[in-house]
């Protein structure tokens, strides 16, 4: 199987950026040829790299062309597109099926059917954009706060969408959870070609048997986060967290006396306080993609507390391989913290469990044999969309 992977960087690198390269590397070692063909978004660098990243955001014809250069050189069977936006665009699907490959695109968030990605606003979650129209989003500034960005990434919704991209053009999807299946399919997309797969983890070895006290935070100090309701929480049920991470209520938080504020820490260290820690938090307030803290607290054999929301509430088993609290309520919250710390026992028997799910679904070899599956599956629909070849007389 020859695969390339396209894929659009973030400025600030993140979760689907490690993702992506977790997939690169596992692909490689199942013994797939294997090439990325990356666009950065740190070339966005000054107001009018970003105008012209805004006005071309819905066909991105120079940064198609860079993919297509990589594609006639190397001649995949599969074009794996991650990020499109800016500098990409939906149409390398296209691009890609009319050079005779078949095409996938894995649904990392929402940005595909909101413009904002999280499908939340105000604080809370937000659907307005997944039958309606996208350009509601310009109102309410949806992308970072900006009219202009929210615009680019409307128009680019609204043109793909009318176009038929997602239906046409596109062999197989992949979605991370159940939950985001269906809002796509809720969007337009179609059901028929959506797969199921979650992003794979590196299995760090079996747990140590040692005791495991406290409780750990990690992830990005935003509202969305819901890390001021943790705050709340924890102070309510007199426990003090540890909060791994940074971001912009890192100053808020600073002083807080139920918040011990580390920072960033590097992966390793982040791992051996998961791995110490009776549970991890996840107080999310928005329909999180699949945060792969739940998997690296999974494959730690931690289990997690969080919020009863979005896939959340589905990848995890509440009383089986943690606990979950209403959204945005710290006194439900406090009361699941507190349930933790008072049956480490308890505790102990859902990290367990945790671990078991991480080996039967998370593990790097279940992932990426799911992927293949997909690829096989997007190369068989593909052949069987080619036009025949005339017969000769």
């Amino acid at each position: 199987m020859r695969v390339l992977v396209a894929h659009n960087r973030y400025q600030v690198r993140g979760g689907e950026d490690a993702a992506v390269a977790r997939d690169l590397a596992a692909l490689e070692r199942a013994g797939c040829a294997v090439e990325a063909a990356y666009l950065d978004n740190a070339a966005i660098d000054s107001g009018l790299a970003r105008l012209r990243a805004a006005v071309s955001a819905t066909h991105a014809p120079a940064g198609i062309a860079r993919v297509m250069e990589a594609v006639h050189r190397f001649a995949p069977d599969v074009v794996h597109v991650h990020n499109v936006f800016p500098l990409l665009s939906p149409g390398i699907h296209a691009a890609a099926r009319a050079a005779g490959c078949a095409t996938v695109q894995t649904l990392h968030n929402y940005r595909l059917i909101c413009p904002g990605a999280f499908l939340m606003r105000d604080g809370a979650p937000c659907e307005s954009c997944v039958t309606g129209s996208p350009y509601r989003a310009v109102r309410f500034a949806c992308y970072r706060g900006s009219r202009i960005g929210s615009l680019a990434v409307a128009r680019m919704v609204d043109v793909h969408r009318r176009a038929g991209t997602w239906r046409r053009d596109v062999d197989r999807f992949v979605a991370l959870t159940p939950f985001a299946r269906e809002r796509f399919v809720a969007a337009g997309f179609p059901s028929d070609k959506i797969r199921i797969r979650p992003n794979g983890l590196p299995d760090p070895g079996p747990p140590a048997g040692h005791p495991r006290r406290g409780l750990v935070y990690v992830g990005r100090l935003s509202p969305e986060k819901g890390v001021l309701v943790l705050a709340e929480a924890a102070a309510a049920a007199g426990i003090r967290v540890t909060v791994i991470g940074e971001g912009p209520l890192a100053g808020t938080l600073a002083d807080h006396p139920a918040l011990d504020l580390r920072g960033p820490c590097a992966p390793n260290a982040v791992q051996a306080a998961m791995a110490r820690a009776a549970a991890v938090v996840v107080p999310s307030l928005w329909y999180e993609g699949l945060p792969m803290v739940v998997a690296e607290a999974f494959a730690a054999g931690t289990p997690v507390v969080a919020s009863r929301i979005g896939a959340l509430a589905s990848l995890v088993s509440d009383g089986t391989t943690g606990l979950l609290a209403a959204p945005g309520e710290p006194q439900d919250l406090a009361r699941a913290l507190a349930r933790i710390e008072a049956d480490p026992a308890a505790a102990a028997a859902m990290g367990r469990e945790a671990r078991a799910v991480y080996e039967r679904e998370w593990r790097e070899d279940v992932t990426t044999r799911a992927l293949l599956e997909i690829y096989r599956d997007a190369v068989a629909a593909r052949a069987a969309d080619a036009p025949l070849a005339p017969t000769g007389t």
